[in-house]
Protein backbone atom coordinates (compact mmCIF):
# COMPACT_ATOMS: atom_id res chain seq x y z
CA UNK A 1 0.00 0.00 0.00
CA UNK A 2 1.36 3.40 -0.99
CA UNK A 3 2.08 6.22 1.44
CA UNK A 4 -0.78 8.21 -0.10
CA UNK A 5 -3.25 5.39 0.51
CA UNK A 6 -2.04 4.96 4.09
CA UNK A 7 -2.48 8.68 4.72
CA UNK A 8 -6.02 8.53 3.33
CA UNK A 9 -6.90 5.57 5.55
CA UNK A 10 -5.52 7.37 8.61
CA UNK A 11 -7.49 10.51 7.79
CA UNK A 12 -10.71 8.57 7.25
CA UNK A 13 -10.23 6.68 10.52
CA UNK A 14 -9.95 9.98 12.38
CA UNK A 15 -13.10 11.25 10.64
CA UNK A 16 -14.99 8.12 11.68
CA UNK A 17 -13.88 8.61 15.29
CA UNK A 18 -15.10 12.21 15.20
CA UNK A 19 -18.45 11.01 13.80
CA UNK A 20 -18.75 8.46 16.62
CA UNK A 21 -18.26 11.22 19.18
CA UNK A 22 -20.79 13.50 17.49
CA UNK A 23 -23.39 10.77 16.96
CA UNK A 24 -22.93 8.28 19.77
CA UNK A 25 -25.52 5.78 18.52
CA UNK A 26 -24.02 5.05 15.08
CA UNK A 27 -24.85 1.59 13.78
CA UNK A 28 -22.32 -0.57 11.96
CA UNK A 29 -24.23 0.00 8.74
CA UNK A 30 -24.05 3.78 9.17
CA UNK A 31 -20.32 3.57 9.89
CA UNK A 32 -19.75 1.50 6.76
CA UNK A 33 -21.76 3.98 4.67
CA UNK A 34 -19.71 6.82 6.14
CA UNK A 35 -16.45 5.06 5.30
CA UNK A 36 -17.56 4.69 1.68
CA UNK A 37 -18.49 8.39 1.45
CA UNK A 38 -15.19 9.48 3.00
CA UNK A 39 -13.18 7.27 0.68
CA UNK A 40 -15.11 7.98 -2.51
CA UNK A 41 -15.57 11.74 -2.18
CA UNK A 42 -12.83 12.77 0.28
CA UNK A 43 -15.38 14.53 2.50
CA UNK A 44 -14.77 15.67 6.07
CA UNK A 45 -17.11 15.23 9.03
CA UNK A 46 -15.10 17.69 11.12
CA UNK A 47 -15.47 20.37 8.42
CA UNK A 48 -19.25 19.92 8.33
CA UNK A 49 -19.43 18.18 4.94
CA UNK A 50 -21.78 15.44 6.19
CA UNK A 51 -24.72 15.28 8.58
CA UNK A 52 -26.67 12.35 10.00
CA UNK A 53 -30.42 13.04 10.03
CA UNK A 54 -33.03 10.46 10.93
CA UNK A 55 -30.47 7.70 10.53
CA UNK A 56 -29.35 8.72 7.02
CA UNK A 57 -26.25 10.55 5.79
CA UNK A 58 -26.68 13.84 3.93
CA UNK A 59 -24.06 15.95 2.21
CA UNK A 60 -23.93 19.70 2.90
CA UNK A 61 -23.40 22.59 0.51
CA UNK A 62 -19.83 23.01 1.73
CA UNK A 63 -19.21 19.30 1.12
CA UNK A 64 -20.43 19.55 -2.47
CA UNK A 65 -18.23 22.59 -3.06
CA UNK A 66 -15.27 20.63 -1.67
CA UNK A 67 -15.96 17.81 -4.14
CA UNK A 68 -16.21 20.24 -7.07
CA UNK A 69 -12.91 21.85 -6.07
CA UNK A 70 -11.12 18.52 -5.71
CA UNK A 71 -12.50 17.34 -9.05
CA UNK A 72 -11.44 20.61 -10.71
CA UNK A 73 -14.87 21.84 -11.75
CA UNK A 74 -14.52 23.94 -14.92
CA UNK A 75 -17.22 26.46 -14.03
CA UNK A 76 -20.79 27.17 -12.99
CA UNK A 77 -23.60 29.53 -13.97
CA UNK A 78 -26.77 30.32 -12.02
CA UNK A 79 -29.87 31.82 -13.63
CA UNK A 80 -33.11 33.05 -12.08
CA UNK A 81 -36.15 31.50 -13.76
CA UNK A 82 -38.34 34.62 -13.71
CA UNK A 83 -41.35 33.00 -15.38
CA UNK A 84 -41.55 30.32 -12.67
CA UNK A 85 -40.77 32.67 -9.78
CA UNK A 86 -43.19 34.87 -7.86
CA UNK A 87 -41.42 37.41 -5.62
CA UNK A 88 -44.71 38.59 -4.12
CA UNK A 89 -45.28 35.05 -2.78
CA UNK A 90 -41.60 34.53 -1.85
CA UNK A 91 -41.38 31.78 -4.46
CA UNK A 92 -38.08 31.49 -6.32
CA UNK A 93 -36.76 29.08 -8.94
CA UNK A 94 -33.13 28.97 -10.13
CA UNK A 95 -31.35 26.99 -12.83
CA UNK A 96 -27.74 25.97 -12.15
CA UNK A 97 -25.39 24.79 -14.85
CA UNK A 98 -22.23 22.98 -13.80
CA UNK A 99 -19.42 22.52 -16.31
CA UNK A 100 -17.65 19.42 -15.10
CA UNK A 101 -15.25 19.83 -18.01
CA UNK A 102 -15.20 21.65 -21.33
CA UNK A 103 -17.39 18.92 -22.86
CA UNK A 104 -19.54 17.83 -19.88
CA UNK A 105 -22.39 20.04 -18.69
CA UNK A 106 -25.07 19.28 -16.12
CA UNK A 107 -28.21 21.33 -15.44
CA UNK A 108 -30.54 21.24 -12.43
CA UNK A 109 -33.25 23.40 -10.89
CA UNK A 110 -33.89 24.48 -7.32
CA UNK A 111 -37.05 26.01 -5.90
CA UNK A 112 -38.05 27.42 -2.55
CA UNK A 113 -41.09 29.09 -1.02
CA UNK A 114 -42.48 29.38 2.52
CA UNK A 115 -44.17 25.99 2.19
CA UNK A 116 -41.02 23.97 1.57
CA UNK A 117 -38.38 25.65 3.74
CA UNK A 118 -37.85 25.66 7.48
CA UNK A 119 -39.51 28.51 9.40
CA UNK A 120 -35.98 29.36 10.57
CA UNK A 121 -35.14 30.63 7.07
CA UNK A 122 -38.40 32.34 6.14
CA UNK A 123 -37.42 35.51 4.33
CA UNK A 124 -34.38 33.83 2.77
CA UNK A 125 -36.22 31.71 0.20
CA UNK A 126 -34.28 33.18 -2.72
CA UNK A 127 -30.92 32.11 -1.27
CA UNK A 128 -32.30 28.68 -0.38
CA UNK A 129 -33.56 28.17 -3.95
CA UNK A 130 -30.18 29.18 -5.38
CA UNK A 131 -28.33 26.82 -3.05
CA UNK A 132 -30.67 23.95 -3.88
CA UNK A 133 -30.13 24.47 -7.61
CA UNK A 134 -26.36 24.45 -7.18
CA UNK A 135 -26.47 21.38 -4.93
CA UNK A 136 -28.61 19.39 -7.35
CA UNK A 137 -26.43 20.29 -10.31
CA UNK A 138 -23.27 19.31 -8.44
CA UNK A 139 -24.82 16.04 -7.30
CA UNK A 140 -25.73 15.20 -10.90
CA UNK A 141 -22.29 16.18 -12.21
CA UNK A 142 -20.33 14.11 -9.72
CA UNK A 143 -22.72 11.22 -9.20
CA UNK A 144 -23.47 11.96 -5.54
CA UNK A 145 -25.98 9.32 -4.50
CA UNK A 146 -27.14 11.01 -1.29
CA UNK A 147 -29.33 14.08 -0.94
CA UNK A 148 -28.04 17.41 0.34
CA UNK A 149 -29.29 18.71 3.68
CA UNK A 150 -30.24 22.08 2.18
CA UNK A 151 -32.90 20.34 0.06
CA UNK A 152 -34.75 18.91 3.04
CA UNK A 153 -36.94 21.82 4.10
CA UNK A 154 -38.13 21.53 7.68
CA UNK A 155 -36.19 18.29 8.31
CA UNK A 156 -32.99 20.18 9.04
CA UNK A 157 -34.84 22.34 11.56
CA UNK A 158 -36.13 19.30 13.44
CA UNK A 159 -32.60 17.90 13.56
CA UNK A 160 -31.10 20.97 15.17
CA UNK A 161 -33.99 21.63 17.51
CA UNK A 162 -33.95 18.01 18.69
CA UNK A 163 -30.31 18.45 19.69
CA UNK A 164 -30.91 21.59 21.69
CA UNK A 165 -33.14 22.74 24.49
CA UNK A 166 -36.76 23.77 24.25
CA UNK A 167 -37.16 26.65 21.82
CA UNK A 168 -37.42 30.05 23.46
CA UNK A 169 -40.68 31.87 22.85
CA UNK A 170 -40.89 34.37 20.02
CA UNK A 171 -41.38 37.95 21.21
CA UNK A 172 -44.25 39.89 19.71
CA UNK A 173 -42.02 42.74 18.60
CA UNK A 174 -39.64 40.39 16.73
CA UNK A 175 -36.53 41.76 18.41
CA UNK A 176 -33.23 39.97 18.14
CA UNK A 177 -32.04 37.58 20.83
CA UNK A 178 -32.60 38.69 24.41
CA UNK A 179 -29.72 39.95 26.57
CA UNK A 180 -29.78 36.60 28.38
CA UNK A 181 -29.33 34.74 25.08
CA UNK A 182 -26.54 37.05 23.96
CA UNK A 183 -24.83 36.67 27.33
CA UNK A 184 -25.04 32.89 26.98
CA UNK A 185 -23.44 33.11 23.54
CA UNK A 186 -20.61 35.27 24.86
CA UNK A 187 -20.13 32.85 27.73
CA UNK A 188 -19.82 29.91 25.30
CA UNK A 189 -17.27 31.80 23.22
CA UNK A 190 -15.15 32.53 26.30
CA UNK A 191 -15.61 29.10 27.88
CA UNK A 192 -14.55 27.16 24.79
CA UNK A 193 -12.10 29.80 23.48
CA UNK A 194 -13.85 30.21 20.14
CA UNK A 195 -13.17 32.88 17.53
CA UNK A 196 -16.02 35.42 17.98
CA UNK A 197 -15.94 36.55 14.34
CA UNK A 198 -16.15 33.01 13.01
CA UNK A 199 -18.94 32.17 15.47
CA UNK A 200 -20.83 35.23 14.23
CA UNK A 201 -20.37 34.17 10.60
CA UNK A 202 -21.61 30.67 11.47
CA UNK A 203 -24.61 32.14 13.31
CA UNK A 204 -25.61 34.20 10.27
CA UNK A 205 -25.35 31.12 8.05
CA UNK A 206 -27.28 28.99 10.55
CA UNK A 207 -30.07 31.55 10.92
CA UNK A 208 -30.30 32.15 7.17
CA UNK A 209 -30.20 35.94 7.46
CA UNK A 210 -28.02 38.63 5.90
CA UNK A 211 -26.83 39.86 9.29
CA UNK A 212 -27.11 38.60 12.85
CA UNK A 213 -29.22 41.63 13.75
CA UNK A 214 -31.93 40.38 11.38
CA UNK A 215 -32.22 37.08 13.28
CA UNK A 216 -35.07 36.88 15.77
CA UNK A 217 -34.92 35.52 19.33
CA UNK A 218 -36.03 32.03 18.29
CA UNK A 219 -33.34 31.75 15.62
CA UNK A 220 -30.57 32.97 17.92
CA UNK A 221 -31.80 30.73 20.72
CA UNK A 222 -31.70 27.68 18.45
CA UNK A 223 -28.19 28.57 17.34
CA UNK A 224 -26.92 29.02 20.91
CA UNK A 225 -28.40 25.66 21.95
CA UNK A 226 -26.83 23.97 18.91
CA UNK A 227 -23.44 25.62 19.51
CA UNK A 228 -23.44 24.67 23.20
CA UNK A 229 -24.14 21.01 22.50
CA UNK A 230 -21.54 20.75 19.74
CA UNK A 231 -18.91 22.48 21.88
CA UNK A 232 -19.57 20.05 24.73
CA UNK A 233 -19.57 16.98 22.48
CA UNK A 234 -16.53 17.78 20.35
CA UNK A 235 -14.88 21.18 20.53
CA UNK A 236 -12.21 20.16 18.00
CA UNK A 237 -14.82 19.31 15.38
CA UNK A 238 -16.61 22.60 16.05
CA UNK A 239 -13.38 24.58 15.69
CA UNK A 240 -12.66 22.82 12.39
CA UNK A 241 -16.13 23.72 11.15
CA UNK A 242 -15.74 27.35 12.23
CA UNK A 243 -12.51 27.57 10.23
CA UNK A 244 -14.53 26.99 7.05
CA UNK A 245 -15.89 30.52 7.59
CA UNK A 246 -12.41 32.05 7.72
CA UNK A 247 -12.60 33.02 4.04
CA UNK A 248 -15.53 35.32 4.79
CA UNK A 249 -14.17 36.58 8.10
CA UNK A 250 -13.60 40.11 6.82
CA UNK A 251 -17.10 40.32 5.41
CA UNK A 252 -18.95 38.67 8.27
CA UNK A 253 -21.94 40.67 9.35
Amino acid sequence: MSAKQLAALSRNSKEVEIAKRMWTQLSQSQIEQLEVLLYRYKLSVSAGDLLLLNGKWYVTHSGLLRISHLRRCAGMQIHLEQAASSPSRSRWVFRATVHKSASETFVAYGDADPSNVSPLVHGAEMRVAETRAVNRALRKAYGIGICSVEELGSTSESHFSSQGSKKPSQPANGNCGSPKTRDRLCQLIRQHELDPTLVKAYAVDFCGTNTLREANREQVGNFVAHLAEWAEKDRSALVCHLKTYAATKEGAA
